[in-house]
């Protein structure tokens, strides 16, 4: 795997990865930002609800589950020193569908955080606490 990351002006880059997808980055405007782009931070905590996202739909999917939608709401605390890494992290999961069994649901999200997630897994390593919950809404 692969990516490039391209300095822009002031803290703005343009990140690309191997795939060729392209996403702007920026600082916040009291860091010479202009506000254009997440901040690397963000994207962390946005990858970490992509990747334990796709566990999700692709086991709930194998499970035969009738699932219509999958939200992953994330919160995380950072730690007050430099560097201010994440220290705690919480995913809720909000999973939409027809007659979904929550058993199915609950092993989903389990099997995610416990075996499939590869960025759960190594921010765990870098002793990040993480947790999660779902909630099941009928469609």
């Amino acid at each position: 795997m692969k990516a490039a990351v391209q300095w822009v002006k002031d803290v703005s880059f343009v990140a690309e990865s191997g795939s060729g997808h392209a996403v702007v980055l920026d600082g916040a405007p009291e860091y010479g930002g202009r506000n254009i782009g997440a901040r690397p931070m963000e994207l962390i905590l946005m990858g970490l609800g992509g990747c334990a996202s796709f566990d999700v739909v692709t086991i709930l999917k194998k499970a035969r589950q009738q699932v219509t939608d999958v939200r992953a709401e994330l919160s995380a605390e950072r730690a007050d020193a430099v560097p201010a890494v994440f220290t705690k992290i919480h995913l809720h999961f909000v999973v939409t569908g027809k007659d979904l069994k929550e058993v199915q649901v609950k092993k989903a999200v389990e099997l995610s955080a416990e075996k499939y997630c590869s960025a759960s897994a190594m921010l765990s390593a870098g002793g990040v606490e993480i947790t999660h919950d779902y909630e099941i809404v009928p469609a």
